[in-house]
């Protein structure tokens, strides 16, 4: 240890080190010349916001500099409810002279706001998509694969698959992968076509019954098809396997009673009298 530290507050080289003290007051003080200088915040808010300037709300102090303060007043503008006029002043050391730093208005406790920016990619929706709209698919879209990966479709696998093995790195660029496909399993199984639908409910038949019911390829087959009864709602759809609708094909009348005619009673006969 420095033989000539004696004190625990003074630093040796092994000795313990004293609290930093700062001349400095609290970086937080209100300044009060700053303070004093509403009229030349309200003046300098009131060049960019005219009538709209409201009462004075406080002030508050930079917390990593002194001399600097900011004045806010409410804005009484119609469509800027809740919002405030921040103006910050400034002053040099030893001086007295303000100078206005910025006036900006910035939202307060409960302002109205724009929503939140949303990509347009992220913005669109199904069904968004009209005439002469072209939405780009995307690089790293995980519903689709390369076509020359080969796909996972377990159908691909079957040599008798003609169609499957066509699409193979032949036919297109890409191809669903698994995580496309399971998505519009889920879509579809839940959507309008879908078994929980009350017309599927109150169907005579299921469309995996009906004869108007075209599976689709691959590995869904046994999940979906299309609908060719055009007098179905889901004509032209996709259709679960397990939906229905009263345009069953096996959904035929009954067949009516056969018409009877007069009965005729030949083993008895009746007396009249004859006059």
């Amino acid at each position: 240890m420095n033989p000539s530290c004696n004190s625990a507050s003074c630093i040796g080289d092994d000795g313990p080190v004293s609290p930093a003290s700062s001349s400095r007051g609290h970086a937080s003080s209100v300044d009060a010349v700053l303070r004093d200088g509403e009229p030349t915040a309200r003046a300098a808010a009131v060049e960019l916001g005219g009538d709209n300037v409201g009462d004075h709300l406080g002030v508050v102090a930079e917390v990593e500099t002194d001399r600097v303060l900011t004045h806010r007043f409410t804005s009484t503008s119609r469509g800027y409810r809740g919002w405030q006029w921040s103006v910050t002043l400034a002053r040099a050391p030893r001086s007295k002279k303000i100078t206005v730093d910025e006036v900006v208005l910035l939202p307060g406790d409960g302002a109205l706001l724009a929503p939140d920016w949303v990509p347009w990619s992220e913005r669109i929706l199904p069904g968004d998509l009209s005439v002469s709209d072209v939405m780009p698919t995307g690089t790293d879209d995980i519903r689709l694969v390369p076509s020359y990966l080969g796909s996972d479709d377990p159908a691909a696998e079957d040599p008798g698959v003609e169609p499957i093995r066509f699409e193979l790195g032949v036919g297109r660029v890409r191809v669903l992968s698994r995580e496309g496909r399971t998505e519009a399993a889920d879509r579809w199984h839940a959507g309008e076509h879908g078994p929980a639908t009350p017309m599927a409910r109150h169907a005579p038949g299921e469309c995996a019954s009906c004869g108007y019911f075209l599976p689709i390829a691959g590995s869904m087959r046994q999940l979906f098809g299309a609908c060719a009864n055009v007098m179905s709602p889901a004509d032209g759809h996709v259709v679960g396997a397990d939906f229905g609708c009263g345009g069953h094909s096996e959904a035929v009348v009954e067949p009516a009673p056969p018409e009877v005619g007069p009965s005729y009673n030949t083993a008895d006969f009746d007396i009249l009298p004859v006059d």
